[in-house]
């Protein structure tokens, strides 16, 4: 819509500039043809009359086409004042020359300010209402008509130049109006295009993190589920070449069909089996009683605070932190006892897996090791993380080891009811 109104305003204003340059030279042979035929002269002044014409469209054309001498203060004076002499010579021979004063009223209007124009403009008509007049006023009566005549071509003449002035001040604001737009309009198209690329880089990074996080996931599902419950059977076949070999085997079959039943779970993103049927307080101890018959050592479970229902997402990043505490200590610890516990404060809620075993370097340990398996620590971080927690680990070589994991809960929340 802009660009089609810019468009016609350009042509218009190429027009009215053609008309400019074309019109002087146009109403000059016109007037002379007119003079010819409908009121002929006398040879000298034909003459006369045609060299003045010749002279003042070469006047107009070297001011117009070459030199242009009106785009100084000074040329535009000179310039107009010779238009004028020259109107006044051609007007004196023939009224048909009337119709070329209308380029000197132009001229007057291009030249110069509003007021100076409006005093040009009456300097012209003067000249106008010379060519109604068989010859200059000699007696009052005469002068008065005459005065009376230039006041009403000075007057239309005014008229027509003020609202010339206002038409072309309207025109260069609209012009300045229709170019703002124009640069609006290609800084939004800019901007939309940015918008636009932008956008895709953004849809771009998310399917990229959303990739990671997935993988993220069943890397934690998988060492959660699969390698627990593989680092468990693999143990129970080693104990069962030294002893009782089918209590250990059989201890391996469970392990194996608890391991299956998760990692089907884990694929389609559903809740533990420990907390479909019982609360996080009440899963905790399950576990740790199965992992005490599994691996023949005593681990307790101790709640304090007020136990509460928690989001499902923190629920299960604190058992798998169980879970994964307990493997590491029968893996690594070589503990005579471990114990977990369970701390429901006003804001956070915490798990502490606590062990007396040969304790680590946490400095070695604090990155997974592809060659060795080794993701546990890594792992629980990234869960707890995700649910806005922390994971804490104060250990050192022969002083056993205290996991710490803490998971901030919105007291809206929570649900409580009795531990």
């Amino acid at each position: 819509m802009v660009s089609t109104e810019a468009g016609t305003q350009d042509g218009w204003e190429r027009w009215m500039e053609l008309m400019t340059l074309v019109s002087p030279f146009v109403l000059l042979v016109v007037s002379s043809a007119l003079t010819m035929v409908l009121k002929p002269l006398s040879s000298r002044d034909t003459a006369f009359m045609l060299v003045t014409a010749a002279v003042t469209a070469v006047w107009i054309y070297v001011d117009r086409l070459l030199i242009r001498w009106s785009r100084s203060p000074v040329g535009k004076v000179v310039v107009f004042v010779g238009l004028l002499v020259l109107s006044a010579l051609l007007v004196l021979r023939s009224q048909w020359f009337t119709l070329f004063i209308l380029v000197v009223y132009g001229y007057a209007f291009e030249s110069f300010p509003v007021p100076w124009a409006i005093f040009a403009s009456w300097c012209a008509a003067v000249v106008h209402a010379r060519a109604f007049v068989d010859r200059w006023p000699t007696t009052f009566g005469a002068l008065g008509e005459f005065v009376l005549l230039v006041a009403v071509i000075g007057s239309l003449a005014s008229a027509f130049t003020l609202l010339g002035a206002a038409s072309a001040r309207l025109a260069r604001g609209r012009k300045v109006v229709i170019a703002e737009l124009l640069e609006a309009n290609r800084k939004l198209a800019a901007s939309m295009s940015e918008n636009a690329r932008l956008h895709a880089e953004l849809v771009h990074q998310a399917e990229e993190a959303a990739v990671i996080a997935e993988r993220q996931r069943m890397a934690r599902e998988i060492h959660d589920t699969l390698a627990q419950g593989l680092t468990g059977i693999i143990t129970q076949l080693e104990a069962a070449e030294q002893a009782d070999w089918s209590r250990h085997v059989a201890t391996a079959t469970w392990l194996a069909r608890q391991s299956l039943t998760e990692a089907r779970r884990s694929v389609h993103a559903v809740r533990p089996e420990a907390l479909e049927a019982a609360r996080l307080p009440e899963a905790l101890r399950n576990t740790a009683r199965q992992w005490s018959e599994v691996n023949e050592m005593a681990a307790e479970v101790h709640v304090t605070g007020t136990a509460a229902k928690l989001p499902a997402d923190v629920e299960v990043a604190l058992l798998r932190a169980a879970q994964e505490g307990l493997v590491n200590v029968a893996k690594h610890a070589g503990a005579a006892r471990v114990g977990l516990t369970l701390s429901y404060m006003p804001d956070v809620v915490t798990l502490d897996v606590r062990d007396d075993g040969v304790g680590f370097d946490p400095d070695a340990s604090a990155a997974p090791d592809p060659g060795k398996g080794g993701y546990g620590l890594t792992g629980m971080r990234q869960r707890l993380e995700s649910v806005g927690g922390s994971l804490v680990v104060e250990t050192e070589p022969g002083a056993g080891t205290a996991l710490s994991a803490t998971v901030p809960v919105c007291p809206a929340d929570r649900e409580d009811f009795g531990a």
